[in-house]
């Protein structure tokens, strides 16, 4: 799974930059506040759209390389809402150092504490 975060992290990587182009391009340089800020919630939301569009559809393309699907808890596919609140708990999570990650290593079934909270889970599909 740490393979798919990396792959994960440079699709998002290619997608900020591409993001970033039109942003600048639209409204100029962002290296001061407020446009930074701007910047910085555009790209937060552009990641939400990315992610949440992906999960309700079962995966995104890393997920699909390492055969990792999304699902909820009672194995059928995630709802567009459900992947909207798997993305806003994990953003949270992230916030907090991470705290919704580590607690997978508490978790009895092993779950993300996103994952928890919004009725999902990652599913190693057999081949």
């Amino acid at each position: 799974m740490l393979a798919s975060l990396l792959y994960e992290a440079l699709l998002l990587l290619a997608l900020f930059l591409v993001a970033t182009f039109f942003f600048v391009f639209l409204f100029g340089q962002a290296t001061t506040s407020p446009q930074r800020y701007y910047l910085q919630l555009y790209l937060w939301m552009i990641a939400g759209v990315y992610f949440s569009w992906c999960w309700s559809r079962g995966r995104t393309l890393p997920m699909q390389a390492w055969r990792i699907q999304l699902r909820d808890v009672n194995g059928g596919p995630v709802s567009l809402p459900q992947a909207c609140k798997r993305y806003l708990w994990a953003s949270a999570g992230l916030v907090l150092a991470g705290a919704g990650f580590v607690w997978a290593l508490l978790d009895r079934e092993h779950l993300f504490l996103h994952d928890r909270l919004a009725g999902t889970r990652l599913e190693l599909q057999r081949s």
